[in-house]
């Protein structure tokens, strides 16, 4: 009889080598079945076929837009990419960071601000519940966990952030309010707080002396590892919050 794998999905995954990539393999050499979300359907593949390739269980669910309808439609899809198996963990990876001084922001910037940020975050965020409401509790008390990547954003505005701050801020409110609410229906839903500048292809242009450099920015393998300790937590010790930055921060 073949064994059953828990599904993760992932939505926001880029290149494949931030955050979402990172969890995406980690989570894959765990024995789950990956499920790929993104906008770039060539680069969601490559990132699928490269977990394939050593062993892992993963498939490319590309979406033109983070809008509702496109987001239902992808977790419709990933149900049927693996009947009878149970998707048990979901991240919400996607962001829209926009940093301009705010005389500068357009309408546009901020309406792609509330909808990535808050809107898409919703409408993924239902899919995996109702998914998730269709379980029992595993052995840990979990009928599933869903994981929300934020930022410093979340906590506090900055320069240039007004728009990008306004989304965060408004992320944080509906993981809070989703923690509440669901909790108590053994559904785990977590905030991690990204503190700090990402190790990822874009981010290598800041320079050697960043990149070689791991006092001073994050790894998204070690984001990962965070996420699957979260995934793991027994229901007596959830973890709302979490924020995670490199041990030589400035700001």
């Amino acid at each position: 009889m073949a064994s059953h794998k828990p599904i993760l999905v992932v939505a926001g995954v880029g290149t494949g080598a931030g955050t979402g990539g990172s969890t995406a393999r980690l989570f894959a050499k765990q024995g789950y079945n990956v499920a790929l979300i993104a906008r770039n359907a060539k680069e969601l593949e490559t990132t699928a076929a490269a977990i394939r390739s050593t062993g892992g269980s993963a498939a490319a669910f590309p979406i033109a837009q983070y809008e509702y309808k496109d987001i239902h439609d992808a977790f419709d899809a990933i149900k049927k990419h693996w009947p009878g198996e149970e998707l048990r963990v979901a991240v919400f990876n996607a962001s829209a960071g926009v940093r301009k001084p705010f005389l500068e922001v357009t309408e546009q910037d901020w309406k792609d601000s509330v909808q990535l940020n808050i809107v898409a975050a919703a409408a993924f965020a239902r899919e995996a519940i109702l998914a998730f409401q269709q379980l029992e509790p595993n052995e840990i008390g979990a009928r599933g966990n869903l994981i929300i990547t934020s930022a410093t954003a979340a906590w506090r505005g900055n320069l240039t952030t007004s728009a990008f701050a306004a989304g965060k801020h408004g992320l944080k409110g509906l993981a809070q309010s989703l923690n509440k609410e669901f909790g108590k229906q053994n559904i785990h839903v977590s905030h991690a707080i990204i503190d700090g500048g990402i190790l990822t292809d874009r981010s290598k242009g800041r320079g050697d002396e960043w990149v070689n450099n791991p006092d001073v920015r994050l790894d998204p393998d070690s984001i990962a590892k965070t996420y699957l300790y979260l995934a793991q937590q027994d229901r007596s010790a959830w973890t709302f919050e979490l924020d995670l930055r490199p041990a030589h921060e400035k700001w």
